[in-house]
């Protein structure tokens, strides 16, 4: 039996029946493990190995999370929230209430865009601007399960078919990988290969949008970090927007500049503690309730923290069982000539390793190696062989338990602890994405 596939199966099966997922991870690692041949001493040091590789994502995560709160503090969050019911109204599905709800969610999607490809921040922006804006998704009677939707393409689309940001470096990995393998591309076609792809993503998006999750959904309103947290705490003043606008602009542009979410959460930070300071002196502000802020939004992170140092951990086991090359192989001798089945097959393969790695940048070199010989000796052309590959890679990015385009969307929206990872994000993501670009990439495999 394949440890792979053993290990991924088995993490997702636990994860759809409520396990915990960082649970989910462990258990499939050490069965995964084991069922390669290792014992249980030699799985538990890959998956220690592996736990170092995310942990600086983490402590990002749990910075901005911080950072996110801290805002809250200013009074900026309720400023918007404020603003935005009293345009839509507090009850009723009026015209003026379905407007804002599409303007709200075309926003959404076009920053979650921008964040790939123009700022490319990737899902920094998610802890600034999604918890403020719960209370507005629950006025408008959101479904959060479209929201997160909406983001995992935001987040994934951009970089499978745009050369710029994220994109450039998909693009680069792709173009260098092929060429590694014998053959030679140019940059420039690997958009025209994947555009078939991407409009099976956006069928998708628009399919969870205006069908699935079109009907409104009823949450309680609580405030973030504490249920009890009182709503005068959250006033706001013209000085706390102004220095709430400043440190969230001054996250964005070193975020950009630095590269670093660490650094530039810092920054954004020490402008609110300096602010928190200026309160306490002036107003007799308590320094303890800006830690307890500070505490309450490293917790709402905790969660994609864990989650993203145990997926190291799992993918040194998967990639350390070698049955990663062997699975590859394995599908390449059973499929013949038959370019149909080939297609699909290899498709499914790129899917079944991304949702174990949770990461659409490192399974292209995995299957590049096999995938190139294997599409010339069947006969596809360099452009299919191209969409073959990009989608292969892309696969299993929505829907990943342990893929950061998933956890990011979970994390802001469930700030108020109402919404489940799987259940609200994995799943729904993977009909309304993954699905729609296995048929997509299948259908460009077989006509380019």
């Amino acid at each position: 039996m394949n440890a792979v596939i053993v290990a991924v199966l088995l993490m997702i099966v636990l994860s759809i029946f409520r396990v915990h997922v960082v649970i989910a991870m462990v258990t499939g690692a050490i069965v995964g493990g084991i069922t390669a041949g290792f014992s249980l001493d030699e799985t538990l040091t890959l998956f220690g190995n592996g736990l170092g590789a995310n942990a600086g994502v983490a402590l990002s995560y749990a910075m901005l999370g911080a950072f996110a709160v801290g805002i809250s503090f200013t009074g900026l969050p309720n400023l918007i929230v404020k603003k935005a019911v009293s345009i839509v109204g507090e009850e009723g599905e009026t015209q003026t209430r379905k407007l804002s709800k599409v303007l709200l969610l075309l926003g959404i999607l076009l920053i979650s865009i921008f964040s790939q490809n123009v700022i490319p921040i990737h899902i920094a922006f998610i802890p600034i601007l999604i918890p403020p804006l719960i209370k507005v998704f629950n006025a408008l009677l959101i479904d959060r399960r479209a929201v997160a939707t909406i983001m995992t393409f935001g987040l994934k689309a951009p970089y499978i078919l745009l050369p710029f940001g994220f994109g450039f470096m998909f693009h680069e990995i792709i173009e260098a990988n092929m060429g590694e393998s014998g053959m030679v591309i140019e940059l420039s076609m690997i958009p025209r290969a994947l555009a078939i792809p991407v409009l099976g993503m956006v069928i998708g998006l628009l399919i969870s949008v205006f069908v699935s999750y079109r009907k409104g959904r009823t949450y309680k309103t609580v405030a973030l970090g504490e249920a009890d947290q009182k709503e005068e705490d959250y006033s706001y003043n013209l000085p706390s927007v102004i220095v709430g606008i400043s440190s969230i602009i001054a996250v964005l542009i070193l975020q950009y500049i630095t590269k670093s979410m660490i650094f530039s959460a810092f920054v954004g930070l020490g402008i609110l503690y300096i602010y928190f300071v200026y309160f306490h002196f002036k107003r007799n502000f308590q320094m303890s309730q800006s830690e307890t802020l500070m505490t309450n939004g490293m917790k709402m992170m905790a969660f994609i923290g864990f989650v993203m140092i145990a997926a190291g951990g799992f993918a040194e086991v998967i990639r350390g069982t070698g049955h990663v090359e062997s699975l590859v192989t394995t599908v390449a001798e059973l499929l013949g000539d038959n370019k149909g089945l080939a297609a699909l097959m290899m498709l499914l393969v790129g899917l079944l390793i991304t949702m174990g790695i949770g990461s659409s940048f490192s399974t292209i070199p995995i299957i590049a190696v096999i995938f190139v010989p294997l599409a010339e000796a069947i006969g596809f052309s360099t452009l299919a062989t191209i969409a073959l590959i990009g989608t292969a890679g892309a696969l299993g990015d929505a829907g990943s338990p342990a893929s950061d385009s998933t956890l990011g969307p979970t994390a802001g929206l469930n700030a108020d602890g109402q919404h489940h990872h799987i259940w609200d994000t994995c799943i729904p993501t993977f009909l309304h994405l993954n699905v729609p670009l296995i048929i997509f990439g299948w259908i460009a495999v077989m006509i380019l």
